[in-house]
């Protein structure tokens, strides 16, 4: 079968699911609105799984997990056998090997996320592509640390930010002052949250360029 072009396959699993409630509807609804080849589902009891090719969607869909919480993350690298199945629960190729071993690898990530890449991914220039994964890994951990110690309160404000209202705006809409707003906004490190997700998307594509390139 034809390959896809390197792509990811993000897994996200439940910590603590038997004794905790069913957190997959609502980790379907905000995923929803990530670009996807084939869309986030249920793939076992406690389980989501989507197939992304846009490193920004990968970013998005770790963001949206992150704020959720509880939620451990494994982002497979690679390619995926053509023609594509409906259901990202019968698809089959080298990525989704690689994010189940990425979800174990998880459980012992100091940020509950884990990147890996195949071992024979590059062709012959393993080294290379394992260490551009190895960086676009930092950066999530990095990110999904920051973006773990943001309150909810301070979510929905960077969220009526990005939706272009201004400070003055969104003191209105939440009713509180212009000053609660900028002392919330500096907890919730907008703008390191920003230069940290640019970052993480230039290495996740330089992992994809490195992994295409001709050996």
């Amino acid at each position: 079968m034809k390959d896809l072009d390197f792509t990811f396959v993000v897994v996200a699993d439940q910590v603590a699911s038997r004794t905790e409630p069913d957190r997959v509807p609502a980790a379907l609804e905000a995923l929803a609105g990530v670009p996807a080849v084939l869309p986030f589902e249920r793939t076992a009891g406690d389980e989501v799984q989507g197939l992304l090719t846009e490193p920004a969607a990968v970013v998005a869909a770790v963001a949206r997990l992150t704020r959720l919480d509880g939620w451990r993350l494994g982002i497979g690298a690679g390619r995926v056998e053509q023609p594509l199945p409906r259901s990202t629960r019968a698809a089959r190729g080298d990525a989704y090997l690689a994010a189940r071993t990425a979800i174990m690898a998880a459980r012992r990530a100091p940020t509950g996320l884990a990147l890996t890449v195949p071992p024979d991914v590059g062709d012959g220039r393993y080294g290379e592509v394992s260490a551009a994964a190895r960086d676009a890994e930092s950066a999530l951990w990095l990110l999904r640390s920051l973006l773990a110690r943001r309150s909810e309160e301070g979510w929905e404000l960077v969220e009526l930010l990005d939706r272009g209202l201004t400070n003055t705006d969104a003191a209105a809409r939440l009713g509180i002052s212009p000053s609660a707003v900028s002392q919330r906004l500096g907890r919730a490190a907008r703008q390191e949250a920003q230069r940290g997700t640019e970052l993480t998307v230039r290495l996740l594509a330089r992992l994809q360029a490195a992994a295409e390139a001709p050996s």
